[in-house]
């Protein structure tokens, strides 16, 4: 890439990381004072009971700081760039922000309802589902997207027809949902998330996407700033409205370096937390046995004696570890 666009990046991440510990400095008194408090589930770790009313939404800090960065940073760019990529780069940034305005509203039911319950699962996956469609409806007429699925490692794209908007529609809500899963315990989300961004960093950089070097720096630069108040003992939670929005970023950022099925690979965090949720659930209802101490996994870990830090700790070393791995599988 050229100098200006390695200046966009530092200015987009250093930009983000200040608005949104900036933003969170005002907005943490703001949502105590309206009450905004998390409800903890009663069958969660006991521990967690403590953490009751801790701030929830604080998501709308780093959500509110790349907005303010994409009509500044990300329309310098566009003016001064090629304009072909400002297309799929806010059809991409849309998707999440979208991905966003459900875990508001989902957010929203849970602190009126005074519980940890928003929306049905089914009306939650509905919403994300016609968002996944309309992104890649989008991605078709504006943003170049092609329905050849290209594969990590064996450096092949296969030509999948109609079939491709099945699994990409598939893998957007997977990711997302996954994403929203790993939101659990103080600093998780971010931490993980923040590796992810540094992997999309690096492979934009190599593939010289501008729109997803920008959308990565302000990732890092938002998950960051938001550890600075969420790492433990977090002063405030981002709930549905942060996580899902994270999710959708990552997985948008898969189809801007086109490269779909890496996110499952990079995300692997991600994908273990989804699956710890469906294996639970699944031999439950068969067997009314547990496979894990309590699900998503990171919350068997705990029960199994681990800290939170350590949690976190291991989970964005892991993270990390894959994305070294992860790296070969980028084109070449």
């Amino acid at each position: 890439m050229e100098q200006r666009h390695v200046i966009y990046f530092v200015i987009a991440m250093v930009a983000t990381f200040a608005l949104t510990v900036l933003i969170l400095k005002w907005l943490i008194p703001k949502l105590r004072s309206l009450k905004m408090g998390q409800t903890i589930l009663d069958i969660g770790p006991r521990w967690h009971k403590s953490k009751e009313g801790t701030p929830t939404m604080g998501g709308l800090s780093f959500l509110v700081a790349m907005s303010v960065v994409i009509l500044t940073v990300g329309v310098a760019a566009v003016i001064t760039d090629n304009h072909a990529w400002a297309a799929k780069f806010f059809i991409t940034y849309g998707m999440a922000l979208c991905y966003a305005l459900i875990g508001i509203w989902d957010d929203s039911l849970k602190i009126t309802k005074k519980e940890n319950e928003g929306f049905t699962a089914g009306q939650k996956y509905l919403l994300q589902l016609f968002i996944a469609i309309a992104y890649l409806v989008a991605m078709k007429i504006w943003g170049g997207l092609t329905t050849e699925l290209y594969f990590p490692y064996f450096d092949k794209a296969v030509e999948l027809g109609p079939v491709y908007y099945v699994i990409a529609t598939l893998l957007i809500t997977g990711v997302v949902n996954a994403a929203n899963l790993t939101d659990g315990i103080d600093g998780l989300a971010a931490s993980v998330t923040t590796v992810i961004g540094g992997f999309f960093a690096v492979a934009a950089f190599l593939s010289e996407q501008l729109p997803a070097a920008l959308i990565s720096a302000m990732v890092i630069g938002g998950c960051v700033g938001f550890l600075v108040y969420n790492f433990y003992p977090a002063r405030v939670f981002m709930g549905d409205t942060g996580s899902l929005f994270l999710g959708g970023l990552a997985v948008g950022l898969a189809f801007l370096i086109n490269n779909p099925l890496i996110v499952l690979l990079v995300g692997l965090i991600y994908v273990i937390e989804a699956a710890s949720v469906i294996i639970q659930v699944g031999v439950y209802k068969l067997t009314k046995k547990r496979v894990f101490k309590m699900a998503p996994i990171h919350h068997h870990f705990e029960k199994c004696g681990w800290s939170e830090i350590k949690v976190v700790a291991v989970f964005s070393l892991v993270t990390l570890i894959i994305s070294v791995i992860a790296y070969f599988g980028l084109a070449k």
